[in-house]
């Protein structure tokens, strides 16, 4: 039988992602999905001295990176990251399988980390 290659296609937002945007893709992304939840420097995007973005945007865009972090510490996502240019990154999140033996839905694994904190 013979199976055809389906091309990646990471899908890349019109605007800045929240942080509640990037985990509803990840409790609904199939496995290969790719979702560009940043462009730019991250590190110094979220860093008052060299960003251009607003005080809220960069608390949001570090609650962003965060979460895209704990999702993968979780095995929910790969990152990685392409260049784009000069000092601009394409920070990409790739669904991975969910895991068999997690009965635990994404909500749940949020209220236990808020009531963590």
């Amino acid at each position: 039988m013979f199976m055809g290659t389906t091309p990646f296609i990471t899908v890349r937002a019109s605007r800045p992602l929240s942080e509640i945007e990037f985990c509803a893709w990840v409790a609904q992304a199939v496995p290969g999905d790719r979702l560009e939840y940043h462009r730019g420097f991250l590190v110094l995007d979220i860093f008052p001295v060299f960003s251009g973005l607003s005080e809220a945007a960069r608390a949001e865009l570090s609650r962003l990176g965060s979460r895209a972090f704990w999702a993968a510490e979780l095995g929910l996502v790969h990152l990685v990251q392409e260049r784009a240019g000069p000092d601009q990154f394409a920070y990409i999140a790739v669904a991975r399988p969910k895991p068999k033996a997690a009965a635990v839905s994404l909500s749940e694994l949020l209220l236990a980390e808020q009531e963590a904190a």
